[in-house]
């Protein structure tokens, strides 16, 4: 039985994961290889590592099949964080996406 704060700790990572998107698209609006271009990158990259770790430390609780079927929900916080710190739009096949994306969470945490 997954316990409800494992289950918090995986959307957790997968808030963090998301979090990769926003540095890599920080990073690809400086100049190539200029120092805040560097710092954006290697933040993300220590994300990644931190994810890595984290993401180890869940599956150590979790059946794999049950942690990855929670990877989805990185596209769901990507699309999310985009629409709130870049202005980027929703639109109706993103929303329909991440509605078929829950359904499947619910219909394999149910079975």
């Amino acid at each position: 039985m997954v316990r409800a704060k494992d289950i918090v700790a995986l959307v957790g990572i997968n808030m963090l994961y998301a979090c990769v998107g926003i540095c890599t698209k920080m990073a690809s609006m400086q100049p190539t290889g200029s120092w805040t271009y560097l710092l954006w990158f290697g933040g993300a990259v220590a994300i990644i590592g931190i994810y890595a770790l984290l993401w180890q430390q869940v599956l150590r609780r979790i059946e794999l099949s049950t942690a990855y079927m929670f990877k989805g929900t990185t596209l769901i916080f990507t699309m999310l964080i985009a629409a709130l710190l870049f202005g980027e739009v929703i639109t109706i096949p993103n929303i329909i996406g991440s509605v078929v994306i829950i359904i499947g969470i619910v219909l394999l945490a149910r079975s």
